[in-house]
């Protein structure tokens, strides 16, 4: 299939329309870009140029290679000329009723072998698919944003979707130099999908007033080894682009509560703060971003004098329990030992997000941060939340992956490596899980089930199997 494909159009010169276009270009394709407003199509010529021009200036692209890629492009003002194309790549409007107008009108005009592909990042392709003609050639082909940087590119098969198309159009992507992944249209796909927690799970906290933006951001991107903190990343994005999305995801789920949006995303998009885009969104890109307060070095006066492990994750320090999060509040688990607490979420950074009791006297807690910070922590304290940030969060990432692993999405090596190259995630969220415990990450989710009353925290079944077996090997 890959040697029969010679001429690539690309419908859609916007950001993602043009990065497909070169792309496609630079690896010897001819592509007709499309536009319903021809001005686009020149003006996303022009752009495709000055990256060009910066990789020649940069010694990593030669003046005569730019001369031939910019000769392969043709701006095509009349759909009827994309009849001349062995693929088509989709990249306008993110609304099923437009998508599903031109893929029926694609079909006609096109021959029965082309290619259609949509670079949807959520909308069911089956759906797309479903008045074409031939409709086992359509399929997703969806790329990650910059186009031409990202390696990442979902393959994603409608119900419909030939085998060997799908076979095709990985092979292509390979050759384009990206990184395919196989999986079936679901809402979200892989990535969308998978991500919704590490955004949801902060949108909670900052709503129920747990801890400033900063430190939700600081939490998960130097403790939790995240590139960029959520509430910063959606800033970066678009807080209207990510809500869209969440709740396309949402909608297309039923409502299941997993995926709710949030109020104060909605008010922000409401607002016209969306983000860097606009100058404001969670954070004001117009001056600096308020900076994390991180504790005090505490006095060694407070210096413990005994230092023991109970059992696993607990550590006495004198009259105070350290508790690595299980999903429990630091209250809770005082009233139930009879112990001044203090609950810690840390995963492998330098960063230690912290919550006392209530009823702990201040010495109490007080020893605790200088235990922490004697260990090399920096310290910050939140209020006492079921399952803090971090570990929360990446819980409930994993948790969603196991889902859709469980429901033949993809298997575990593509959602694996969707979650590293798609969104840069420090590790699969598959091997994550192994590497963190299936055990402990089951009695997390089930203390913020019980915690909450919920359903949003209900572990799916292949958790529970996958700590049954932990435990078994164990025994």
């Amino acid at each position: 299939m890959v040697m029969n494909i010679r001429t690539v159009a690309v419908i859609g010169s916007g950001t993602m329309g043009a990065g497909i276009a070169e792309v496609a270009a630079s690896h010897g394709h001819q592509v007709l870009i499309y536009d319903i407003a021809g001005q686009a199509v020149s003006q996303a010529i022009e752009s495709i140029g000055q990256r060009l021009d910066s990789r020649v200036a940069r010694g990593k692209l030669s003046g005569e290679a730019r001369e031939q890629i910019l000769a392969r492009f043709i701006p095509v003002t009349d759909i009827d000329a994309l009849a001349a194309a062995d693929l088509v790549i989709e990249a306008a409007s993110e609304r099923l009723d437009v998508k599903k107008a031109l893929f029926a009108k694609l079909a006609e005009i096109c021959q029965p072998q082309t290619v259609l592909t949509s670079n949807t990042s959520s909308i069911s392709v089956t759906a797309i698919a479903a008045d074409v003609r031939h409709p086992e050639r359509v399929a997703g082909l969806h790329f990650f944003n910059p186009a031409p940087v990202m390696k990442l590119v979902e393959v994603v098969s409608g119900l419909a979707t030939s085998p060997e198309v799908a076979d095709g159009l990985c092979e292509l992507a390979v050759n384009w130099g990206k990184q395919p992944v196989r999986c079936q249209s679901t809402p979200g796909f892989i990535v969308n999908r998978v991500a919704r927690p590490f955004y949801s799970e902060a949108w909670r906290a900052l709503e129920e007033q747990v801890a400033s933006p900063e430190v939700i951001d600081a939490a998960l991107r130097d403790g939790g080894g995240f590139p960029m903190g959520p509430l910063e990343l959606t800033d970066m994005i678009g807080q209207d682009v990510n809500f869209a999305v969440t709740c396309s995801v949402f909608n297309a789920f039923w409502q299941e509560r997993r995926f709710l949006p949030s109020l104060v995303q909605q008010e922000l998009v409401l607002a016209g703060r969306l983000g860097k885009k606009s100058g404001k969104g969670v954070y004001d890109w117009g001056g600096e971003k308020p900076a994390v307060q991180w504790l005090d070095t505490v006095s060694d006066s407070y210096s413990p004098m005994c230092v023991q492990k109970k059992r696993d994750g607990v550590t006495e320090v004198d009259d105070v329990l350290l508790v690595e999060t299980q999903g429990e509040t630091a209250q809770s688990l005082a009233r139930s030992l009879h112990s001044p607490v203090v609950v810690v979420d840390r995963m492998d950074g330098d960063v230690a997000v912290i919550a006392a009791a209530a009823s702990n006297p201040h010495s109490a807690t007080q020893k605790a941060i200088f235990y922490l910070q004697q260990q090399g922590q920096r310290v910050v304290q939140i209020a006492d939340y079921p399952g803090l940030l971090i570990w929360r969060t990446v819980a409930m990432i994993i948790n969603e992956a196991l889902d859709a692993l469980q429901k033949g999405v993809a298997s575990e090596k593509d959602i694996d490596t969707a979650m590293r190259l798609g969104v840069n995630y420090p590790c699969g969220p598959v091997a994550w899980g192994e590497r963190l415990g299936w055990q402990r990450l089951l009695l997390l989710l089930e203390n913020l089930q019980r915690h909450y009353g919920e359903e949003r925290y209900r572990p799916c079944s292949l958790l529970r199997q996958r700590a049954l077996l932990e435990s078994s090997y164990e025994s």
